[in-house]
């Protein structure tokens, strides 16, 4: 017998779905927008086909075994924009804004700004979206995630110019300094238990040495010399890599060095500003 939405998404909690999950899997599969949730309580006494029903039952036990509703319905919001997703990128996180809106209040007119690490290519294209008159570069190491993050700017009709290479070694030659270096890059150490939460999203893009910490040390170790007199290096890191972080920005002789917190309260961001003097 057929349910009706209304029982559908009911049964849907029953079985262990969060009710937020429950009704974006459902407007997922009813080819409607995940902002019309309140569609869904109107017309919770309309009937869902037995094809539907099928195709949610397949949603439904891939979500319960853990994989991420971003790569079930292929979009995840960051920033105001809706990105596209998939299994190529790790899904972008709310406490990934912290660091755009850093850059944001760092950033002005016509400066350049180089997003790291780019993945979905959400932090470039949060940039470029907010203040148009950037010059935004973005770069990864996985042609997989570039050709994501290609088909978002594309789709969102903003411009910004990709690269693909192992952080700085993907500039060209004429991409020499930034106003700005941002950087979402892999932080979680390699036998880290977190990471059995997270087997679904691609594990470059998560892990990076015993520490965590390899990756950070790289890009900071190399970025003065990718920055303007005055540019500013911003990275995310792990809820407790802050205080080490910080040291390394510190070592590498980048001047006011200091931590953000996301909404969480959790010390979430890093950054130091280039000062050619010192």
């Amino acid at each position: 017998m057929n349910q009706t939405l209304g029982q559908t998404l009911a049964n849907l909690q029953s079985r262990g779905v969060d009710r937020l999950d429950a009704q974006m899997l459902l407007l997922h599969l009813l080819d409607r927008p995940g902002h019309q949730r309140g569609w869904l309580l109107a017309h919770d006494d309309a009937l869902l086909s037995p094809t539907l029903a099928t195709n949610l039952e397949a949603l439904l036990q891939r979500r319960l075994a853990g994989e991420p509703l971003a790569y079930l319905t292929g979009h995840k919001e960051f920033f105001g924009l809706d990105l596209q997703v998939d299994a190529r990128v790790l899904v972008p996180r709310p406490d990934t804004e912290t660091l755009v809106t850093w850059a944001l209040e760092l950033l002005a007119g016509q400066q350049r700004a180089l997003d790291m690490g780019t993945g979905s290519g959400a932090i470039a294209l949060a940039l470029k979206a907010s203040q148009p008159s950037l010059n935004v570069q973005a770069s990864d190491l996985s042609a997989a995630a570039l050709a994501v993050a290609q088909t978002n700017a594309q789709r969102l009709q903003l411009d910004v110019s990709f690269h693909q290479g192992a952080w700085f070694d993907a500039l060209p030659p004429s991409e020499a300094r930034f106003d700005c270096i941002v950087s979402n890059p892999p932080y979680i150490a390699e036998r880290d238990p977190h990471l059995a939460a997270l087997q679904f999203e691609p594990a470059p893009a998560l892990t990076s040495g015993p520490d965590g910490l390899d990756d950070l040390r790289q890009i900071i170790s190399q970025a003065p010399s990718h920055l303007t007199p005055g540019g500013w290096l911003l990275l995310e890191h792990g809820y407790d890599q802050a205080e080490s972080v910080r040291g390394l920005l510190s070592a590498a002789g980048l001047m006011q060095v200091q931590s953000r917190r996301d909404l969480a309260g959790i010390e979430r961001c890093s950054g130091g500003q280039f000062n050619p003097s010192t």
